[in-house]
């Protein structure tokens, strides 16, 4: 029993001393991954107040400054590793790490493909930040990027996580990239109606509507189709979607508003 413990003693004090001895190598560690993360949390902050001043892209902007702020992080790892006499285990650390990501993206296969695909959408996408586009059945405003999903608000107002994967496979209509946006809506009259009077007196009631545009892109007015006794009229407008004090809805609702009006008071029937 004497020898058991006195074999345990000894052991203790090596451990006890070789702990002591890895003491300067650990404070060297922990000093090197500390300075190295403030370096990236300064050196993110600086990319991305840089990036933000020469480019109107934040989603690009804020990508690039994480990616800058991730760079710092693995060079720390790797002086710690090295600090603490474990070199070689870095070493095998990034020779391993390719056959490892080989693996993992075997196993979650979407969330690669998503990863991946938020990449490339970073750098090269149909949408900007604030734009309403149209995307995998939804429809609304993009307000945010990650390397995983998009983040989009729809008109009623949920917010709605597309995976990136799934955009980049699919068709994106972007409905307010150029600054102009078309709205339509239809007025039926009796059949025999004084449509060209018609179509004259909506386009110029149309004019005075706050939102829509007269001159880069004049309204329009169609006969759409007749059916039995009432000819449809398809009355298209323009707004401009860089106002943020025009909202196409409320621009819509007083479009309508206005032709029904002047229709009645010329003794149009509306039907």
């Amino acid at each position: 029993m004497d020898k058991f413990w006195n074999d345990l003693t000894k052991h203790l004090y090596t451990y006890y001393d070789t702990f002591i001895a890895l003491l300067p190598r650990l404070a060297m560690a922990i000093i090197a991954l500390t300075v190295f993360y403030f370096i990236a949390v300064n050196l993110r902050k600086i990319a991305k107040y840089r990036l933000r001043k020469r480019t109107d892209d934040p989603l690009l902007a804020d990508f690039i400054a994480r990616l800058a702020g991730y760079i710092p992080i693995i060079i720390g790892i790797l002086v710690a590793f090295k600090a603490v006499g474990l070199g070689g285990a870095a070493t095998s650390l990034l020779a391993g790490a390719g056959v490892s990501a080989f693996i993992i993206g075997f196993a979650f296969k979407d969330i690669g493909e998503n990863f991946l695909a938020g990449i490339v959408m970073t750098f090269h996408r149909p949408y900007r930040m604030g734009d309403t586009v149209q995307v995998a059945g939804v429809e609304g405003k993009i307000i945010g990027m990650n390397l995983r999903d998009t983040q989009i608000k729809t008109l009623d107002g949920k917010d709605v996580f597309v995976p990136n994967g799934l955009i980049l496979r699919q068709p994106i209509y972007n409905l307010t990239i150029d600054g102009f946006l078309r709205q339509q809506f239809k007025v039926g009259l009796n059949y025999g109606a004084d449509l060209q009077r018609a179509i004259a007196l909506i386009l110029e009631v149309l004019q005075p509507v706050a939102g829509i545009l007269s001159d880069e892109r004049p309204p329009d007015v169609v006969i759409g189709q007749v059916t039995g006794s009432i000819v449809e009229l398809q009355i298209y407008f323009w707004i401009n979607t860089f106002d943020v004090n025009v909202s196409g809805p409320r621009t819509q609702s007083e479009a309508i508003k206005a032709v029904v009006e002047r229709l009645k008071q010329e003794g149009y029937e509306i039907r």
